[in-house]
């Protein structure tokens, strides 16, 4: 799920904006739109307001639902999200650091694809294309239901995963991670990991292989990388998704950094999943 951030005034047009956006995704794709309590969202006339106690309001659709939950994250909720929708739009969630429009020179902290001082400063279009080449927003569960709608998935019985977190530490004595951060040439990762998907999807009784792996920084206790494997039986699925994991570590340029209690290194190694 690629996810975009909208950040200014309304006073700039930015609810118009992000009627724009949402628009000019909606035709590849289901689209929701995440806002802060507060803002106005699209939604049923059964459905009451969120009140302030509520972190985070969802609206899907403009005929669609509106859900909102106490201690949500926005994390949580795009995880919530990503299974089912190909696109979220964030309005005017500053906090967040995922690439971003900017209007009226607010401050934002994720990546700026555009900016301008209103919403008619801002080429949509080309927003959505740079969109479409940064990282999107996976989860293990967003994978798994990609893998599903495979070709081949009315002859598979099996699916395997392998799932790498950061640890916190390797043995009792160390001292703990804080967090990892990942770097990679601008698309040669992803090329290889495409290229490893093809060649393991050439196999006998498979179906589909779906690999992703996070840049960036990820904390301790979160999840680095998913390899999803749909097979026609398990042992085809289980060998496939292990030579998948050992391929990707083996074979994709993905740089890693730690930072630990006591300082930061780079690791050199191309080692990015904690087994």
């Amino acid at each position: 799920m690629h996810v975009l951030a909208v950040v200014g005034p309304d006073e700039a047009g930015r609810q118009a904006l992000v009627g724009r956006v949402v628009d000019a995704l909606d035709t590849a794709g289901p689209v929701a739109v995440v806002a802060e309590p507060g803002e106005p969202v699209a939604a049923p006339d059964s459905v009451s307001r969120a009140d302030d106690a509520v972190r985070t309001t969802v609206s899907v659709g403009d005929d669609g639902w509106v859900a909102a939950g106490r201690d949500r994250t926005l994390g949580d909720v795009l995880d919530d999200l990503a299974p089912t929708h190909d696109y979220c739009v964030l309005d005017d969630v500053r906090e967040a650091t995922v690439p971003g429009v900017v209007l009226d020179g607010v401050d934002y902290a994720g990546e700026v694809l555009a900016a301008g001082e209103t919403v008619d400063d801002v080429d949509v279009d080309a927003t959505v294309a740079a969109l479409g080449d940064r990282q999107p927003h996976e989860t293990l569960d967003s994978l798994v239901e990609r893998a599903k709608r495979a070709p081949g998935a009315a002859y598979a019985g099996a699916i395997a995963t392998f799932t790498g977190r950061v640890r916190a530490r390797d043995h009792p004595d160390d001292e703990r991670t804080t967090h990892l951060e990942f770097e990679t040439y601008e698309g040669v990762a992803a090329d290889r990991m495409a290229t490893i998907e093809a060649e393991l999807e050439e196999r006998e009784g498979v179906h589909e292989v779906v690999m992703h792996h996070r840049t960036g920084v990820v904390a301790a206790g979160e999840d680095i990388v998913f390899v999803v494997v749909l097979a026609g039986h398990r042992p085809e699925a289980f060998e496939t998704v292990s030579d998948g994991i050992d391929r990707l570590k083996d074979e994709v340029p993905i740089f890693k950094k730690e930072a630990t209690t006591d300082g930061e290194f780079w690791v050199h190694e191309r080692d990015s999943a904690g087994e």
